[in-house]
């Protein structure tokens, strides 16, 4: 098996549910597809400028899709999200999308090690801060 076929083959390039707490204690679920190289290259020339934030934004508008794969956000929407909701909301959409991408199986089986304290030493290589929250 070629290397890049083996690649392949091990990664899993589905949608994933992705979920972030919102100020009223509610919660924000959207759907992505693990981030490629040709993906970024796209939203850093959409974003036209260095500006870290420009980039994660065309990212948004870009990755978060519904359940059924439609886009949740349109570029027509990237003013609206600078301006009228708090930098905080923006910014946890934001590092959801620009986290590692494993998959939420994974999430799971982390978080119940960090929780028995690692006691083998077998401790996962984020230390247990991993923030990604499986939506139900």
């Amino acid at each position: 098996m070629r290397a890049l076929d083996r690649l392949k083959a091990a990664v899993s390039m589905k949608p994933a549910a992705k979920s972030v707490e919102l100020p009223d204690g509610s919660d924000f679920e959207f759907w992505m597809t693990p981030l490629t190289l040709a993906e970024r290259s796209k939203a850093q020339k959409n974003a036209k400028t260095d500006d870290s934030t420009d980039f994660a934004l065309q990212l948004l508008v870009s990755k978060a899709k519904d359940k059924n794969g439609v886009p949740l956000f349109h570029q027509g929407d990237l003013a609206d999200m600078r301006n009228s909701l708090p930098a905080s909301v923006v910014e946890s959409l934001m590092l959801m999308l620009l986290g590692d991408g494993e998959a939420d199986e994974e999430d799971e089986e982390l978080d119940m090690k960090s929780a028995e304290g690692s006691a083998e030493g077998g401790q996962s290589s984020d230390g247990g801060t991993r923030r990604s929250r499986k939506a139900a």
